[in-house]
C-alpha cells in the first residue's frame, strides 16, 4: 500500500471514529423495563413512568425538541427526574427549564436531587423556577398516587451530599432511617426515587417495591461481556451500572443517564431514557 493511501485510510479511520463518538453521545436509546406488580396492585397493568437521569444540561436538539419528542411518544402517566439535572460546574438552570417546561403539558413531574444539585449554589435558583413550573420536589418526602383503586406510595429521598461529610458507613444508617420513617405499609406499591444505585442493601432491607436511580452514568464505558469501566461511588467495575438489579421483593433500576460530567465523553454507551412499565 503506498503511503498515499495510508493516510487516506487512517483519515477514514479517524473520521469514522470521530462520528461514532458523536453519536454515541446524543444519539438517545429508550430502553423500556416491564416491572411485574405484586397481586394487590393488579390495577396498576400498563402504569408508564418515564425515567430522566443524569441530564447534566446536556442539550437534545434546539429547545429540547429531540428528548421531549421521545419522551412524549411514550404516552407516560408519570416523568421520574432522577437528578443531576444541572451540572454543577456549568450550570445553565435556564436550559434545565426549557426541558422541564416541554414536560409540563402531558405528565406530571416529580424531582429529586442528584449530587450536583447540592454542589451548586444555585439549586435554590432552579427548586423555585421547578416549583413554579407545577414540578412536585420530593425532599426526603412522600406523596401517594391513587390508579385504579390502587395506592401508590412515592418517596423521593435527597442526595446524600446535602448531608455534608459523612462517610459511606453513616450515610447508609442515615439513608435507612430516613426510609423507615417514610415508608407505610399501609399502601399497596412503592416506589423509591434515589439517585444513588450504591445503595442498593439499604433499599432492599426497607422492603420497597421498586426503586429508580441513576449516578452511575452506566460505568462511562462499557465493555463487552465486561459492562461498565468505573462510576461514581462505586470505582472500577462497578456492581450497580444500569438495568435491573433484584433481591427479594425490591426491583431497583439504574438508568445510564443523558449527559456527562467530570469525564466528557461515554464509550459504547449511548445516553438513555428509561420507560418503566408496570405489568405481569
Amino acid at each position: 500500500m503506498s503511503k498515499k493511501k495510508r493516510k487516506l485510510c487512517v483519515f477514514i479511520g479517524v473520521v469514522g471514529i470521530c462520528m461514532w463518538l458523536y453519536w454515541g453521545n446524543h444519539a438517545i436509546q429508550t430502553t423500556t423495563i416491564t416491572v411485574a406488580v405484586n397481586e394487590a396492585s393488579q390495577g396498576l397493568q400498563g402504569f408508564t413512568i418515564v425515567q430522566v437521569s443524569d441530564v447534566h444540561n446536556a442539550s437534545f436538539g434546539s429547545q429540547q425538541h429531540k428528548l421531549i419528542d421521545r419522551i412524549k411518544k411514550e404516552s407516560p402517566d408519570i416523568i421520574a427526574i432522577t437528578g443531576d439535572l444541572i451540572d454543577s460546574s456549568h450550570t445553565d438552570v435556564e436550559a434545565a427549564m426549557t426541558l422541564i417546561r416541554g414536560l409540563t403539558d402531558f405528565a406530571p413531574i416529580y424531582f429529586i436531587t442528584g449530587n450536583h444539585e447540592a454542589w451548586t449554589h444555585q439549586y435554590a435558583d432552579l427548586k423555585q423556577q421547578l416549583l413554579e413550573a407545577g414540578v412536585f420536589i420530593l425532599e426526603d418526602t412522600d406523596t401517594i398516587i391513587e390508579v385504579n383503586d390502587v395506592s401508590i406510595q412515592l418517596i423521593g429521598l435527597s442526595d446524600p451530599d446535602f448531608t455534608g461529610g459523612l462517610d459511606v458507613i453513616e450515610r447508609e444508617g442515615f439513608l435507612s432511617k430516613k426510609l423507615e420513617q417514610l415508608i407505610e405499609t399501609k399502601h399497596d406499591y412503592s416506589i423509591v426515587l434515589s439517585h444513588r444505585p450504591e445503595f442498593f442493601d439499604v433499599y432492599t432491607s426497607s422492603g420497597v417495591d421498586l426503586v429508580l436511580t441513576g449516578h452511575a452514568h452506566g460505568g462511562q464505558v462499557r465493555l463487552p461481556f465486561l459492562g461498565g469501566l468505573v462510576a461514581p461511588n462505586q470505582g472500577l467495575f462497578p456492581d450497580y451500572s444500569e438495568g435491573v438489579y433484584e433481591r427479594d421483593k425490591t426491583r431497583m433500576v439504574v438508568s445510564r443517564g443523558l449527559g456527562n460530567s467530570i469525564i466528557p465523553l461515554r464509550i459504547n454507551n449511548r445516553p438513555e431514557l428509561v420507560v418503566v412499565r408496570l405489568g405481569s
